[in-house]
């Protein structure tokens, strides 16, 4: 499928000048920008950034140092990791419509915006600040022909001639990616006959036999000379960063990329191959520079400085070209200004090109960027990183959606993102470590400034997989009271007036189990004015609103009762089942009795219930006081110890006090409860006082009540199970009970575990 712009040019008016820009989404009459294939577009500058200064200037040396055989694993191995990385891109490439801002955009559609975010703004600071280092290089090369009598070329030549550089490149680029793109043509021949120059010359001349043995004279081990080389792999992305210009990038991403790292490695294996049976001597192969190329290849310095200056010039038409891209995808997304966005009626991002020629060019004032380029090199790693992680992650979800034409195995991926992890750390730690830390400052404003993403992403269905793999551990597992988890179902109705509700049920939850909000509507789906969309909006953004965290849905029911046990009973999935329901203070008897008759259906099915009226005389320094009162029949007192403990954890809870009392008629009976309260307070590990109050001869329970916790913060009683057609008196004993309490919780522990969950 052919690519589409993500900006229509306009046409421009009569007498409008011929650089004029477009403003982005708007139509018009001009000429479509001119697409590219797979040679052009993305392997020829791949392969030219792969085959750069590195090949020139380092390899000798590496040669000198590691060995021929040595040598030989550090291509392999570094190209291993390219190829991986290669293979991951092509897989993610191959499964969307890659837009405008390649490996950024990829991320971004991958692993969301924030994280895309976080690695395209370095990614396009590093392939501006590339232009320059490309540019300095460039610059240095022309210094040998500095006449000698002239004496040492100073340094502000050197930078003047970087500048005129970065203005030149940036000219190209702006005016034409075609342009621009073509140029790299007759580039790449003059590379070929630079190789070809060196071939020539090493075996049509005096030959040695191979070395392989290392030396290390001028570095410390086999991973300084691999962290010297691995740079030369690294530019197989170049051709990924014109993604928005290419006819099909879904063809040709995958078979540039993969060609030119092929082409690299066969290159990276050769040229060591030739330098290391060239007839020069161990000091000589040891130094840096262009010394043994300019003394081997054939006609000398005729075919190699064309052929060092074309690869220093293609791979700084390569970063002009794609960090603007980067840079307008980012503008596109909402995480830069919007203007830069703009294109010219020619297709091209001309203000976003001139914004980095003109960061390239301010950059060359720094004279030196040695430091900065270790840190681009490890931010290029980072890149890497991620899009290893997309793809194996995209892998490893299995979305229906990813369907990618290329297939490749998540452990691939994942191995790919380990190597490129290890080779950062091994370039440098320092250049590691602020590399992390500035994706993750990144990355961190990204998230605070909640950007609304427009695309689905992989992080949803990653969660997806994890929680299934969960759920069917979870299910192979024996229920026991030690891994018991309160998984609470609010009932509420008015979502701002029961906010209350789902408030204390997160204190009882401490994010140990599941809060689910869930709102009951009388009515029936048939109706077509029925609306369920507006109160689950109306839900979600009051617990929003109160910084709560809980799960909503809403349901329409018949009736409330029958509704609520059937809610009860579906509520929830495997381990994740709701074990408790929580109901808020009726209006009237009448409610509450209804909410005897759900408890009394849902105890059967295992299903505890709480029942609130709250009524909280909270006093700002005084310390907070919650009162047990024990029956000891119904089994309903360990679970009121546990929430009891649970609400204390809080900080608005924090030393809360926990009296356990517990009335008696004779002073036997409380012998015997004290006994058994000092031994069940110990074992259960929360801490508790007790206080036995013994009942005086026809004193009614709800005087002691009264007495005793008027003054507490909070009082749990327990609940017993009503019999049919009992729930109407049952109703009229709580409300006897709670009446003139501050906060008070009815609680019917119906769980597997009753008697025994602590």
């Amino acid at each position: 499928m052919t690519a589409r712009p993500i900006v229509t040019p306009v046409e421009v008016a009569d007498g409008a000048p011929a650089g004029a820009l477009t403003p982005a989404g708007t139509t018009g009459a001009a000429p479509e920008p001119e697409r590219f294939g797979t040679f052009l577009g993305v392997y020829t500058p791949s392969v030219l950034t792969i085959l750069g200064l590195i090949m020139y200037l380092r390899f000798g040396w590496v040669v000198g140092n590691a060995g021929l055989g040595l040598t030989l694993v550090i291509v392999l191995l570094s190209s291993a990791i390219a190829f991986i990385t290669a293979l991951s891109a092509s897989a993610v490439a191959t499964n969307m419509r890659v837009g405008v801002g390649g490996e950024y955009y990829m991320i971004s559609h991958s692993l969301g915006l924030e994280l895309g975010g976080a690695i395209g703004i370095p990614l396009f600071l590093c392939r501006t600040l590339s232009i320059t280092f490309y540019c300095f290089g460039l610059a240095e090369s022309l210094m040998l022909f500095w006449p000698a009598e002239w004496g040492a070329a100073p340094g502000w030549a050197v930078q003047a001639v970087a500048g005129v550089s970065v203005i030149f490149v940036t000219a190209v680029a702006g005016r034409s990616a075609s342009l621009t793109l073509k140029a790299q043509v007759p580039i790449l021949v003059l590379v070929g006959l630079s190789l070809a120059a060196l071939a020539i010359g090493v075996l049509g001349g005096e030959r040695q036999a191979p070395r392989w043995d290392p030396s290390f004279q001028s570095a410390d081990g086999f991973w300084a000379v691999f962290a010297v080389f691995f740079p030369a792999v690294t530019g197989f992305a170049a051709g990924i960063g014109m993604s928005g210009d290419l006819r099909d990038p879904r063809r040709s991403i995958p078979r540039g990329t993969l060609w030119s790292v092929v082409t690299g490695t066969a290159v990276y294996l050769l040229v060591p191959t030739l330098l290391a049976i060239a007839d020069v001597s161990p000091e000589q192969l040891s130094q840096p520079g262009l010394g043994v190329w300019l003394e081997m290849a054939l006609l000398g310095s005729l075919l190699v400085f064309p052929g060092v200056w074309g690869a220093v010039l293609s791979s700084a038409f390569g970063s002009a070209l794609g960090g603007p891209r980067v840079l307008q995808a980012l503008a596109q997304d909402g995480l830069a200004p919007r203007f830069l966005s703009r294109v010219s009626k020619t297709g091209q991002p001309t203000v976003a090109t001139w914004t980095s020629g003109a960061i390239a060019l301010a950059a060359v004032a720094l004279g030196g960027l040695n430091e900065v380029a270790t840190l681009v090199t490890v931010l290029f790693l980072t890149l890497y990183l991620m899009i290893n992680l997309a793809a194996g992650i995209e892998e490893v979800t299995g979305d229906p959606s990813y369907r990618p034409t290329i297939k490749v195995p998540w452990q691939a991926s994942f191995l790919g993102a380990l190597g490129s992890l290890l080779v950062m750390f091994l370039i440098s730690p320092w250049a590691c470590l602020v590399a992390a830390v500035l994706e993750t400052a990144i990355w961190i404003f990204l998230r605070r400034r909640s950007i609304e993403k427009r695309w689905g992403d992989v992080r949803a269905g990653l969660w997806l997989a994890v929680a299934r793999a969960a759920l069917l551990r979870l299910r192979r597992h024996k229920a026991d009271p030690r891994n018991w988890r309160p998984h609470i179902l609010v009932f509420v109705g008015d979502p701002k007036r029961h906010i209350g509700l789902v408030r204390l049920a997160s204190w009882f939850n401490q994010s140990r189990g599941v809060v689910t909000a869930c709102r009951l509507i009388e009515g029936s789906l048939q109706d077509v004015d029925v609306d369920v969309e507006t109160p689950l909006q109306e839900l979600e953004r009051s617990i929003d609103d109160s910084g709560l965290s809980a799960f909503c849905e809403v349901n329409v029911v018949s009736d409330l009762v029958g509704g609520a046990i059937d809610v009860t009973q579906a509520n929830g999935i495997a381990g994740l089942q709701s074990n408790i329901i929580f109901f808020g203070w009726p209006r009237d008897k009448g409610g509450l009795a209804a909410q005897l008759r759900v408890l009394r259906s849902v105890a059967r099915v295992g299903k505890s219930t709480l029942i609130a009226r709250l009524r909280w005389n909270i006093e700002p320094g005084r310390k907070k006081r919650i009162d047990l009162w024990w029956g000891g029949l119904e089994n309903n007192g360990d679970m009121m110890l546990l929430f009891a403990y649970l609400l204390s954890l809080n900080p608005e809870w924090d030393e809360a006090r926990i009296v356990v009392r517990s009335v008696v008629s004779t002073e036997e009976e409380g012998e015997r409860m004290a006994a058994s309260l000092a031994t069940l307070i110990p074992e259960i590990r929360i801490r508790a006082e007790t206080e036995i109050i013994l009942r005086a001869e026809g004193e009614l329970f709800a005087d002691i009540l009264h007495r005793h916790s008027a003054g507490a913060h909070l009082v749990i009683l327990g609940l017993t199970t009503p019999s049919p057609g009992a729930e109407a008196q049952y109703a009229d004993r709580l409300f006897e009970l709670a009446e003139g309490l501050p906060t008070t919780i009815f609680l019917k522990n119906a769980g597997e575990f009753a008697g025994s969950l602590v």
